[in-house]
């Protein structure tokens, strides 16, 4: 045969195609596998193949997936700020089982695939075999050149990454400040890193000095956990609280491993924000004191000792150097913009916001002017904190300030028991005051803090009083000397405690002398009572029964309650019943059978006898 026509035949056979006998166009052939391509049984996927199915991974497949060890899974997590997530239907996502399992999204597990801090738990892994290996050999060259070469791994792009801004790691400062001032007042144990603690009491005394130098402090409040602060940063308002300073126990329920993890991210992103606030009011950082003729920092001294040098810095009593240059900058813009601000307000701004201004102004010069000894009873770092925030001066014995206790020029003095001696040129008050005035924005009577007398309530500033709400008499007091308006606030309850009602003196009857005839009561018996109380005595009884004779009672019951039922409806006693009652010549008689001895009063079976 020609080639040519082989060829021809093959082109002819390109164009169209041969199905089911039919040689179909190709036209007809594309249109058909359009159809089967929108058809919803050819690309219908079986279940649990998509949706929320292959959306979340469970905790053991996410460890196996990562190739690490519940510990490790479980820092990387912290770290990263992954945590898992509840769907909303567990069935679903579990192929039916209702199981009660930890679930991830699977996103966040391919995300935490990909991070480069994995190498790093693995070396370490690889670091401690080696160590236990030269240990085990007791070779001490290779067991100091290993630990020499420790791996370390950093947390600085982890925290740009989880915090792309400023304001959002400001945001986030709440955690962070109350788990390092917990980390803070623990004591050095083998549970936790010393140089964790080290770094936490480092980092919160920096950022006291920093409230101080920029009088950000707003509210506080004393309570039984501890003492709450509120101070606005960049506008935004930073609560923490702080604990009682107090010796504190050794805890075994607590999982130190999870809180360390937290502490250790913590510290590097505050790490972080202190170098910004230091810089945003001037201040050097790391912070140092002027000592005499010479600078004194944190990371040394020529004759001194490295943990003195760390309690004069972080005393809070001293104030911390200023870059040369900033520090008038800084306050005359403050103090200028409050004055422009002022001019501003009293003309087209709302009253509301120029109270708060005002209010904000005259805590910042609450104490200013003023000088505090406080002694040794007393929280030291609390006062000073608060005293120092608003403009006040203090000392104690043992702080390094150019302030003595017989200075002519201390104006308050804080006590906390009695005192056996006083100085008429200084007013002597309890820590109470210093708390009280911060929220008042203004100084209180000292009369009512004296040593000895009985205190104030001291309130919550966080709590914003309502319409309706109960209000104390002396919070309202305090609101009308802000001059608001607390028409609202007076219920009938302020009502009735200011004036007191007069009660009604009651009539004592006297008793007649001599002989007197009284009227008498009859007396009903109850017979209910009656029968409730034998009923109760039954059931102790029953009680009573040794256990082993329970069972048998149990089946006592239950056959004389059938035999009662098979009784009274049997024909024969119903026949009888009828002809006694019709007949009237009949009695019945109702006897009681033989119960065992420990329950003669348990449910009766009557069993009826004719008697002519």
């Amino acid at each position: 045969m020609d080639d040519t026509v082989l060829d021809g035949e093959r082109n002819t056979l390109g164009e169209s195609d041969r199905v089911g006998g039919l040689n179909l166009p190709h036209d007809t052939l594309q249109e058909r596998s359009e159809h089967e391509q929108y058809s919803p049984m050819v690309n219908q996927k079986r279940k649990g193949e998509q949706g929320a199915a292959v959306n979340f991974v469970s905790r053991k497949k996410a460890l196996i997936k990562l190739q690490l060890s519940l510990n490790d899974f479980r820092r990387l997590c912290i770290l990263k700020g992954v945590y898992p997530h509840e769907p909303n239907n567990r069935k679903k996502v579990q192929n039916g089982s209702s199981e009660r399992k930890i679930l991830y999204l699977l996103k966040d597990i391919k995300f935490l695939a990909q991070e480069p801090i994995i190498n790093q738990f693995r070396n370490y892994k690889v670091f401690l075999r080696k160590l236990n290996h030269a240990k085990a050999k007791r070779e001490a060259e290779k067991y100091t050149k290993i630990i020499d070469n420790k791996p370390q791994y950093q947390l600085d792009r982890i925290v740009k990454e989880r915090y792309p801004t400023f304001s959002s790691a400001i945001r986030e400062l709440d955690d962070a400040l109350c788990l390092c001032f917990v980390f803070a007042r623990f004591p050095r144990t083998k549970q936790l890193d010393t140089n964790l603690i080290n770094e936490c009491q480092r980092l919160t005394a920096e950022f006291m000095h920093y409230c101080i130098e920029a009088r950000a402090v707003t509210n506080t409040f004393v309570s039984i956990k501890g003492i709450y602060y509120q101070a606005e940063i960049l506008g935004e308002k930073i609560t923490w609280l702080v604990a009682h300073d107090r010796g504190l126990p050794v805890v075994k329920q607590v999982d130190w491993a999870v809180l360390s993890t937290f502490a250790e991210f913590y510290v590097a992103m505050l790490s972080f924000v202190m170098f910004r606030l230091y810089q945003s009011v001037g201040l050097v950082y790391p912070p140092s004191i002027v000592s005499g003729e010479q600078t004194v920092t944190v990371e040394g001294g020529e004759d001194e000792d490295d943990e003195e040098i760390k309690e004069k810095i972080y005393s809070l009593a001293k104030p911390l150097l200023k870059k040369t240059g900033v520090e008038s900058f800084y306050y005359n813009f403050q103090i200028d913009n409050d004055d422009n601000m002022d001019n501003f307000d009293a003309v087209e701004a709302e009253e509301e916001l120029q109270r708060k201004l005002n209010e904000k102004k005259a805590l910042k010069v609450l104490f200013s002017g003023s000088t505090f000894w406080l002694n040794r009873e007393t929280p030291k770092e609390s006062l000073a904190f608060l005293i120092r925030s608003c403009g006040g001066k203090v000392g104690w014995d043992g702080a390094p300030v150019d302030i003595k206790e017989d200075a002519d020029s201390i104006t308050y003095q804080i006590v906390d028991r009695p005192m056996k001696s006083t100085n008429i040129g200084r007013i002597y008050v309890q820590p109470q005051f210093v708390y009280d005035c911060v929220n008042a924005r203004r100084r209180l009577p000292t009369s009512l803090y004296a040593p000895g007398a009985s205190l104030p309530p001291h309130l919550s500033p966080f709590h914003a009083e309502r319409a309706g709400d109960y209000v104390p008499v002396e919070r309202l007091e305090e609101l009308r000397a802000q001059g608001k308006d607390v028409t609202n606030y007076v219920t009938v309850d302020h009502v009735v405690s200011e004036e007191k009602k007069q009660k009604k003196p009651k009539v004592v009857k006297k008793k007649a002398e001599g002989l007197a005839v009284t009227p008498g009561q009859m007396h009903k018996v109850n017979q209910q009572r009656i029968i409730n109380l034998q009923g109760e005595a039954n059931k102790m009884r029953e009680l009573m029964i040794p256990k082993k004779q329970q069972r048998l009672y149990q089946k006592l019951k239950k056959g004389l309650k059938r035999t009662r039922t098979e009784v009274i409806h049997h024909p024969t006693f119903l026949h009888i019943t009828s002809q006694a009652l019709l007949s009237q010549r009949s009695v019945l008689v109702w006897t009681r059978p033989r119960l065992p001895q420990w329950s003669s009063n348990s449910t009766l079976l009557f069993r009826p006898s004719v008697v002519q």
